[in-house]
């Protein structure tokens, strides 16, 4: 179920408090039980959802069904590999547990991703939701009782990784694994700053050269684009060559492999070369990348595997893969000195 613009954009629960001129705390009251609200503001709430025509059929609490069957993911309208990745892993462990999965890809931020999360969970026509982008804290004190939700912030609300998926722990990895490859001096090909994950993965390696006592001929200020691994390239001086690049992503490792032989370089004869990611492409280049494995399908398990045991008390196996894992590929060699 992913939701389109139709020309007419859906009422939120916090337009019909605005024009009822009530909190939205309120209206999601009114949502669970009319009982205990005054007259008055009965009849605001009720010629707002009138006006607007907000969901009446989600208000009719005898048409609410306990069990649907139906699991309910939740994330922005912004489809890439990673979130199509997560989805395969969740929908696995919630088909094992019998439950079907619906997914709802929202436009906006997280207020409207916030509303649309109320109205489910009050609609009936789901038993659980996993969103997979945060949503606002106030939302948890509107929930009915008997709701059933998992929040599994991994992204924001532009896709740029969060939480677990921000981890840069295998970089050590990888500057160590290069160091005993007999490479002494390094050169790292950031991400774009605006994501925590390229970040944190620069100030990994700067720490990492560090700690094994390497020596960094510098970092790259890139964007995550192929092309920006050719211009880490072309902007070496002649005299400040590395043996090894540490790229923070599979596309910058693909464009550094492609400035290299530019500059006449063979990898990984004269320049060992590293990835992150583990795309489907990076088996296949020549040579095969050495990069880091997300187990993305693994990710959206562990968090579908908390929402269905508290839906049904079902325990499923967990994922026996690590979340993030070097593999060492053909793009990495012994170091030989330029």
């Amino acid at each position: 179920m992913t939701e389109r613009s139709t020309g007419r954009r859906r009422p939120t629960l916090r337009e019909v408090a605005q024009l009822a001129g009530v909190s939205h705390q309120t209206v999601s009251r009114y949502l669970r039980s009319r009982e205990g609200l005054k007259p008055a503001t009965l009849e605001r709430i009720d010629a707002a959802v009138r006006e607007l025509d907000y969901r009446p059929n989600l208000l009719a609490r005898s048409m609410r069904t306990k069990h649907t069957g139906r699991i309910a993911v939740l994330l922005p309208n912004m489809i890439n590999h990673h979130p199509a990745r997560i989805l395969a892993g969740a929908a696995g462990a919630a088909h094992e547990a019998g439950f079907t999965v619906e997914v709802v890809a929202l436009e906006g931020g997280a207020e409207e991703r916030s509303d649309r999360l109320l109205e489910l969970a009050y609609s009936g026509q789901v038993e659980g939701i996993l969103a997979l982008a945060p949503i606002l804290p106030s939302v948890e004190a509107s929930l009915p009782a008997d709701a059933a939700v998992v929040v599994s912030a991994d992204f924001d609300d532009r896709m740029r990784s969060l939480g677990e998926l921000s981890d840069a722990a295998p970089v050590y990895e990888l500057v160590e694994g290069l160091a005993a490859l007999g490479h002494r001096r390094l050169y790292h090909v950031a991400g774009d700053a605006e994501y925590a994950s390229a970040r944190a993965r620069r100030a990994a390696y700067l720490d990492a050269v560090e700690r094994f006592g390497l020596e960094s001929v510098g970092v790259f200020d890139g964007d995550y684009s192929a092309e920006s691994g050719v211009e880490a390239m072309r902007a070496l001086p002649a005299g400040r060559l590395p043996t090894a690049v540490v790229a923070a992503s599979d596309g910058i490792a693909a464009g550094v492999v492609r400035g290299a032989k530019n500059r006449g370089l063979e990898v990984p004869r004269d320049l060992s070369v590293t990835g992150w990611d583990d795309l489907e492409v990076a088996r296949y280049m020549p040579p095969s990348l050495t990069t880091v494995h997300i187990d993305l399908a693994g990710l959206g398990r562990r968090a579908m595997i908390r929402l269905v045991k508290a839906l049904s008390g079902i325990e499923l196996d967990p994922p026996t893969l690590p979340l993030n894992q070097v593999i060492w590929r053909e793009s990495t060699a012994v170091a030989r000195p330029h």
